[in-house]
């Protein structure tokens, strides 16, 4: 089962740009960098109310600032939260639609406070040692359930102090447990007010403030997801062996009861059990499981699997006619319901819980983000994007389906020209039916034949659709105005098309990808549509790796960029923190099969390389570490190929700073600017000074 796997000066920088061919000023890579996005919406148990979460750009502080919006029926939504260089995030409805619950790190660390919908401040509901993971209302009372890590700071220093600072490879980490607090609202310390000291009551007129229970302990095991039930008083949670990245490998499922703190394990099998989501009734569990599948979790399909909260009688599958990733499970009155990719499309699926049937119920939007219901099922909000809008929070009943946008984030990009992006095939080299996105500018003309970069995305169990824009390192929209086509290929191993079309690339990675990307722009080259002397590649992390696949083992592109790419199988496999990937993938360590590592990996024919090549890195990288780009720019340069590596400083394996993004970006358009374009001296981005800019932090007034 596939489970996972994103300070300067206060100046504003303004770049404009000046083009040979067409004059034309492009629009700022700021301001599509600075594009708002909705997500992660909750609805009210009433389903009158919809809280959700904007991420926003604050160039000043050089972060990305998220906080909650609220939308009521019948008035336009707004901002309800707004953390001080911090953010507000996870929001979560109280059972009697008064309170709404969040996280803020406004002291540093993730706490829970809470809010009237009404108006009114927030009130801080919990003050833990080392914050919060994630928490979640009982469905029946004030009361919340949180996980924390249990770490003795005490016991750190003591030893800091007498031996200095160092790690221990697999040792190093905090078992997280399951904690509930009972809520006092307006119960807390006002400034004038003084809190019990030391929590004595021997002061009556002192404020005692309410404490966490602790439900499990030891070191035995940590807590990841969790669940209440639905009459409030037992939560079933995922159990694993350690907090650590890969111990989901170890996940089973248990019942503790809340008052008693009694407890049983419901699901005790080898392999991934877990994400338990109760029956509105709390007779059944449903949960997501690799069905005891230890060795080709990362690229087949997990198991939706339902089971008596007794723990009588075998688990039975759900939506088994569905041959994709399920995830995202929520069990209503009116059904149960769950998401899945189709090719390019995310479905929201009907799940029968006694057939195990599954059908979609919406048509539009294209692709599903999220889903929150209300109490009773019959209302829906959720996060979802077609192919020419931003993504957006809508709401639906479950009686028609037929989704209204309450937010509007797409009127951000009225005025930008974005061309326009569409789903075309082709056929492999080994007869294999390959989907891509391809991206062409506003005014195109099909008797010109084009530029071509392909964008490839990572995963490789990702997947690319249509969109509008695109913002992330590579400046895709203006590429577009400049005058270019644009491919993104969903090769061999991408979601949406099924187990078999993923497993496709296992002992064949690179090779078979490679494939996939060429083939795509052969395709083009039969249509007339490109010019086959002015074509780039790039791509992050598996892009990366087939980028730099490409780089050594085909002559065909005028420039490449790496991004955060595998150079050799065999430095990743001992440096990443995801070892059974490579040994799921190439089925063997390299140990036991050098052969299989040399053929799939860049640096085995970096002899032939010829083609300038970028290579972008994060410095602290534990997915894919920078070893691979040393690896691979020493090669490079050993073999006398134009390259440059661009190494950003404290960053691991995405780089989430607004400036930092803006630099990745800026080194891909000079890097293809030269070598596309032969005009480096031209496109040259001025960088002036000017008076701080209003902080797109700020809400409009």
């Amino acid at each position: 089962m596939r489970s996972f796997i994103l300070t300067f000066f206060l100046i504003s920088l303004v770049f404009t740009f000046s083009f040979g061919q067409s004059k034309e000023a492009t629009r700022r890579f700021e301001e599509v960098l600075s594009l708002r996005s909705a997500y992660n919406p909750q609805i009210s148990p009433d389903g009158s109310m919809v809280a959700y979460q904007v991420r926003s750009t604050d160039w000043k502080e050089n972060r990305y600032d998220n906080e909650i919006w609220l939308y009521k029926e019948g008035h336009q939504p707004f901002q309800l939260t707004y953390t001080k260089k911090g953010s507000s995030t996870s929001p979560q409805w109280s059972h009697d639609n008064e309170w709404l619950a969040f996280l803020a790190d406004r002291d540093g660390e993730n706490q829970v406070y809470m809010i009237r919908t009404a108006g009114g401040e927030a009130q801080q509901i919990t003050s833990v040692e080392g914050g919060i993971q994630n928490f979640a209302w009982s469905p029946t009372e004030l009361r919340i359930a949180f996980t924390k890590a249990d770490k003795n700071k005490e016991e750190e220093q003591d030893r800091k102090e007498r031996f200095g600072e160092f790690a221990v490879e697999d040792e190093e980490y905090d078992q997280r447990h399951l904690w509930v607090l009972t809520v006092e609202p307006d119960m807390w310390p006002r400034p004038e007010e003084m809190p019990c000291a030391n929590d004595s009551t021997e002061n009556e007129d002192c404020i005692q403030s309410p404490q966490p229970e602790q439900l499990t302990k030891g070191d035995s095991f940590s807590v990841s997801s969790f669940s209440w039930s639905p009459n409030g008083q037992q939560i079933a949670f995922q159990r694993q062996k350690t907090s650590q990245l890969l111990s989901f490998f170890s996940a089973d499922i248990e019942i503790i009861d809340v008052n008693s703190k009694s407890s049983n394990t419901l699901v005790d099998n080898p392999g991934y059990d877990g994400n338990p989501v109760w029956s509105p009734d709390g007779q059944w569990i449903v949960y997501q499981s690799s069905g005891g599948d230890t060795v080709s979790n990362f690229y087949k399909n997990g198991l939706i699997l339902k089971i008596a909260a007794d723990g009588q009688g075998e688990p039975q599958p759900l939506a088994a006619d569905i041959d994709e990733e399920v995830f995202g499970l929520h069990w209503t009155p009116q059904g149960m319901y769950a998401l899945a990719r189709q090719q390019t499309d995310q479905y929201d699926y009907e799940i029968n819980p006694k057939t195990g049937k599954s059908k979609t119920v919406m048509e539009y939007p294209d692709n599903v983000y999220a889903l929150s219901f209300s109490q009773n099922g019959e209302n829906l909000a959720l996060q979802g994007r077609s192919a020419t809008q931003l993504t957006e929070i809508y709401k639906t009943n479950t009686r028609e389906w037929q989704p209204v946008a309450v937010s509007n984030m797409t009127q951000q990009i009225e005025d930008l020209k974005i061309g326009s992006s569409e789903v075309i095939q082709w056929e492999s080299q080994d007869g294999t039916t390959i989907e891509g996105v391809l991206h062409k500018p506003t005014n195109y003309d099909p008797a010109r034949q084009y530029p071509l970069m392909v964008v490839i995305h990572g995963g490789p169990t990702g997947i690319d659709t249509p969109t509008p824009v695109l913002s992330y390192v590579y400046p895709v929209n203006q590429w577009l105005e400049k005058g270019a086509l644009v491919l993104r290929p969903n090769y061999r191993g991408s979601a949406g098309y099924g187990e078999e079309f993923r497993s496709l690339n296992v002992r064949n990675l690179g090779v078979g990808d490679m494939w996939d990307v060429m083939s795509g722009v052969d395709y083009l080259a039969e249509q007339n549509l490109i010019d086959t002397t002015r074509m780039a590649a790039m791509g992050w992390s598996q892009g990366g790796y087939i980028s730099a696949f490409l780089a050594t083992n085909t002559k065909r592109f005028k420039a490449i960029s790496v991004g955060a790419g595998i150079s050799d199988w065999t430095t990743y496999y001992v440096n990443t923190d995801i070892h059974p990937f490579t040994r799921q993938y190439l089925q063997a360590t390299p140990w036991e099969d050098p052969e299989i590592y040399a053929k799939t990996s860049p640096m085995t024919n970096i002899q032939h390389a010829t083609t300038p090549t970028l290579i972008q890195h994060g410095e602290n990288d534990k997915r894919v570490p920078i070893p691979n780009a040393y690896k691979l720019y020493q090669g490079l340069q050993d073999v006398g190929v134009d390259t440059k590596l661009i190494v950003y400083k404290g960053f691991g394996h995405g780089i989430n700073k607004p400036r930092e993004r803006l630099a990745a970006m800026w080194h891909n358009w000079e890097w293809f600017d030269r070598y596309i374009w032969n005009n480096q001296s031209e496109d040259m981005v001025e960088a002036t000074v000017e008076k701080p800019q209003k902080n797109m932090n700020e809400p409009d007034r």
